[in-house]
This record gives C-alpha cells, structure tokens and sequence, in this order.
C-alpha cells in the first residue's frame, strides 16, 4: 500500500503573551478590514452611467482591490491620543494601557528625512509573527487605505527566524492637533512572501512580436475600463 505524502499547510502564526490574549486587538485578514466607504461604493455609479461613461467605480478595479486584500492588518494594541505642536514638531502621546504605546527615535537617526521637521516615533506592538522557513513579511502602510494623522514606515523581516515582537516606526502627518486612535485602528499591512520566488532578475529589452500581440490582446480583452465611446472618439480623431 502507497503511503502519499501530504505536504504540511503553509501557517502563519501570530503569539502574544497568554495574560495578552482577549486584551490587545488581534490581527485580521485584510480582505474583513476594507474601509467602509469602499464598503459602501457602487460597482457602477448609475448616476453616472451614460452612452459616454459606462460608470465603473474603484469597486471593479481587481488591481486596487486586491491590494487592499492582501495579507494581514496589523492594529494598534490600546487606544493612543496623540497631539502634534508647533507645525509637527512635536509629538506628544498618552494611553490608558499597562504597557508603552509609543516611544521616540532619535531625529538625528533620520536627518534629512521629507517628513522633516515631524520627529520619528514608534508604535509598540505586541504581537510576534513567525513564518514557515524562508518567508518574509513585508510591513508597509495599509494600502489604499489613506486618512490616518500617521504613516508608518515600511519595512521587511525575516519572521522565520527573528521571533521579537515587532514594531512599528511612524511618522506624525496631520496638522497640528489631538487625534484619538482607537483601538483596532489599522496600523500596518502584513504581506508574506517566499524569499526565493523574490529573487528573480530582471530582463530590460524592447518587446518580441508575439509579446506585443499578447499584450495588446489582453489591453483589448479588459477595455471596458475605459469606455467604448472615448475609444471609438479618439479613434475618430
């Protein structure tokens, strides 16, 4: 009798520490985290649906929404306020929490930076993220997803090997003022990826025949996008 062998499930596992459990706001899939104006927007605008518009919203573009569904969110563990001075200068921040939200980094760690002159802070976290061998997480500011007073600054780990909780360095981008960031708040979006299948070169050279062909057969297969009554008008020109 043959024995097949199953190949183990690829999981990506999130840990806090147990006392933690039920008390920091868990990690979500981002595709259950889309912003609720996305929620509510139309496939097709019908108040814009005319023979020279075919009223195609956001809702219907796979490329914008599947990036916003990619991987996992990340929130914030605690409500944080956060009151930014004197033009971003300075960033100031409290909690009702028994652990630090947010600290400081050095400006002098960043000098020159385009977010000058907000100072460099960062958002605790306290969950620690582990990887099957060779994957990676890529950490970068939620995806289409713009609004916050924040942005944190992207960056990528090897969460098969560093098992330290990770966090989360920002900058302030909102006028100056009190801001309440609710627990929950998306902070950052989680993509894992295999390192191998990253590591590809790159071939930089005008296109074949056949690879013209192939790409004009798909623009003309996905057209709908841009309406058939400004393609035929600039054809017409």
């Amino acid at each position: 009798m043959l024995n097949i062998l199953q190949k183990e499930p690829r999981v990506m596992r999130f840990l806090c520490r147990p006392e933690d459990q039920g008390v920091i706001a868990p990690p979500v899939p981002a595709k259950s985290a889309l912003p609720d104006w996305f929620r509510k927007l139309p496939a097709i605008d019908k108040n814009h649906l005319s023979t020279g518009n075919n009223g195609l919203t956001a809702k219907r573009c796979m490329p914008f929404l599947d990036a916003m569904a990619a991987g996992w969110i990340l929130p914030i563990a605690a409500t944080v306020r956060l009151e930014i001075k004197d033009g971003g200068r300075s960033v100031e921040a409290g909690w009702e929490f028994d652990r630090v939200m947010v600290s400081n980094h050095g400006a002098h760690q960043v000098a020159g930076n385009p977010r000058e002159p907000s100072p460099p802070c960062k958002f605790h976290n306290y969950w620690s993220i582990r990887t099957p061998p060779g994957w990676s997480c890529l950490f970068l500011p939620p995806l289409n997803r713009p609004g916050q007073p924040f942005e944190c600054v992207a960056g990528i780990v090897d969460t098969d090997t560093y098992a330290a909780s990770i966090h989360f360095p920002f900058f302030a981008t909102a006028p100056d003022g009190l801001y309440v960031i609710e627990k929950g708040t998306p902070l950052v979006q989680v993509i894992p990826f295999r390192r191998v299948d990253a590591a590809v070169t790159a071939e930089i050279r005008a296109e074949s025949r056949r690879e013209a062909v192939e790409r004009e057969t798909i623009y003309r297969n996905t057209i709908a996008g841009e309406g058939w009554y400004r393609k035929v008008a600039r054809a017409a020109r």
